[in-house]
């Protein structure tokens, strides 16, 4: 039997297989408020035969928000919206984690009051958000103007709203939290000598750019302990102004670090696009040096490749996108070797059930 498909164990968690659904903005919040509801608790539950589910990027203040109609946790109306995902997954037997969310300066005034988008540092980068239209209710993307840079004592504010938000995501049921420090959004900001030219004690050397991941994995471990926490990186991002020389050095510090606390799981983003360069061997091997605990990696997998990796010992889970959800059954059609779906794309963001909770499984075709 492949690997895929047998037991796995991460933090205190048990699952059924290896096969993780991987976090996808799918902008589908009630509004206003950016409050989950029904059709969200539908579409987790459909795929919860899943290793375990990482949820869409999920805002911790209204300051974190960057793109429309994302979801957040910080308000009451939030967690109950939340508890309808968590109580649906629990009941088809499923494991979810909530990936928290702050995007810097991946955003744009419009999301807040007309002030401008935060950062590390003030310096202009290509990065687009997508925005719908508060008159013509259609969505496009939309460029991210230069940001403001943070004040010491803000930067004190958002480790704490990341505390809030870890407590928030226990009082609504989820198994655990996934901080996202990937694709170049705030945390990912604080990392990168191409994104973060501060002179104080949060920029500069290497030991002061991980001062913010530090801090915020260390409060979110502080809440609902390491065995709940878990972390998403991008080794070998280089869009969004992000091609740092010095981000893999300080990831694999970061990765020594994040062993050390105990937390669950270890998020590998790779590159997903058709001439993205492939993950180096050696720096799987490193990363596994480094991080014992469960890896989880994310990329264009498929089951030959997601053999490769977890027979190589590189990595113990691996999450898929897209085919999830096109393929809310995933885990049997892998296994089984069944048929996938396909996914057009147009009802990614935004929308109603239509691309996002109408996809069948496996049982209820024919």
């Amino acid at each position: 039997m492949s690997k895929l498909f047998t037991q796995g164990i991460v933090g205190q968690l048990n699952t059924p297989n290896r096969v993780v659904m991987a976090p996808m903005t799918r902008s589908r919040s009630t509004q206003p408020g950016d409050v989950p509801n029904a059709m969200n608790a539908l579409y987790y539950a459909q795929r919860a035969s899943a290793a375990f589910i990482v949820t869409e990027a999920t805002q911790i203040s209204p300051q974190g928000k960057g793109y429309s109609f994302t979801p957040g946790i910080y308000s009451r109306e939030q967690i109950a919206g939340w508890r309808l995902v968590t109580e649906a997954v629990h009941a088809a037997g499923g494991r979810i984690f909530l990936q928290l969310w702050h995007v810097g300066r991946m955003s744009h005034p419009d999301f807040h009051k007309g002030d401008l988008p935060v950062a590390p540092s003030a310096i202009p980068f290509d990065g687009s958000i997508w925005k719908v239209d508060a008159e013509s209710g259609v969505g496009s993307m939309a460029p991210c103007p230069t940001p403001r840079a943070l004040e010491r004592d803000e930067i004190h504010a958002i480790v704490d709203d990341y505390r809030t938000a870890a407590r928030n995501a226990m009082t609504a049921g989820f198994d655990g939290v996934e901080v996202h420090a990937a694709n170049g959004y705030l945390i990912d900001q604080f990392l990168r000598t191409t994104s973060n030219v501060r002179t104080d004690e949060y920029g500069g050397s290497r030991d002061n750019r991980l001062r913010f991941l530090k801090e915020v994995m260390d409060a979110v471990i502080d809440e609902v302990g390491a065995d709940r926490t878990a972390i998403r990186i991008a080794p070998f991002l280089t869009a969004r102004g992000m091609a740092c020389p010095d981000i893999l050095p300080t990831l694999l510090d970061a990765a020594g670090y994040l062993q050390d606390k105990g937390i669950a799981y270890l998020h590998l983003v790779e590159a997903d696009w058709d001439d993205a360069p492939k993950f180096p061997e050696d720096f799987r091997r490193v990363v596994r040096e480094r991080f014992r605990n469960a890896i989880v990696v994310a990329g264009k997998y498929d089951v030959e490749l997601a053999e490769w990796v977890l027979e190589k010992g590189y990595a113990d889970f691996v999450a898929f996108g897209r085919k999830f959800v096109a393929n809310p059954d995933l885990p049997l059609r892998l296994e089984k070797g069944y048929p996938l779906a396909g996914l057009e794309g147009a009802e990614l963001f935004g929308g109603t059930e239509r691309g996002y909770s109408d996809f069948s499984a496996w049982a209820q075709q024919g």
